[in-house]
């Protein structure tokens, strides 16, 4: 598996791109490449050697089932559950810059979507949009809900 390929899959949340160059899927979704882009995490391990949590939402982000949390150095993850099927292909890379698989505002194109992909990735499912993940920012004291 390469590093730098954008890969299309159905994500634990909703359909996605996913690869290592965030600024390719920026020039994907054709946004500013300024703006932050989330990542997923295979594992808490993997997650707690990319950020420190806040001693008190620790137990919140453990328990928390498609989330998102922006943490105070600006960065996004969310923790893949071991139990979904995407699991399996996060844990190759340990982390992937994620987002959905359309233009910036748009509703999800299945054509758009596998003409700007490298490597699509479908299972017996197929693609389909669900509901995305919650978003919550967080700082030392305080939990704000962005989604």
């Amino acid at each position: 598996m390469n590093n730098n390929r954008v890969y299309l899959a159905q994500t634990d949340t909703t359909v996605g791109f996913l690869s290592s160059d965030d600024k390719k899927l920026s020039a994907i979704k054709q946004r500013c490449t300024s703006q932050k882009m989330l990542q997923v995490v295979d594992s808490f391990k993997t997650l707690k050697s990319k950020v420190r949590i806040p001693k008190k939402f620790r137990k919140l982000v453990r328990n928390s089932k498609n989330t998102t949390f922006i943490y105070p150095n600006s960065f996004s993850y969310r923790v893949v559950d071991s139990k979904s099927t995407h699991h399996n292909f996060i844990k190759k890379f340990k982390v992937l810059y994620s987002t959905s698989a359309n233009i910036t505002k748009n509703k999800f194109d299945n054509n758009y979507a596998i003409n700007n992909c490298d490597i699509s990735i479908e299972d017996s499912q197929g693609y389909f949009e669900s509901t995305p993940s919650h978003i919550y920012k967080i700082n030392k004291t305080k939990v704000h809900q962005i989604r």
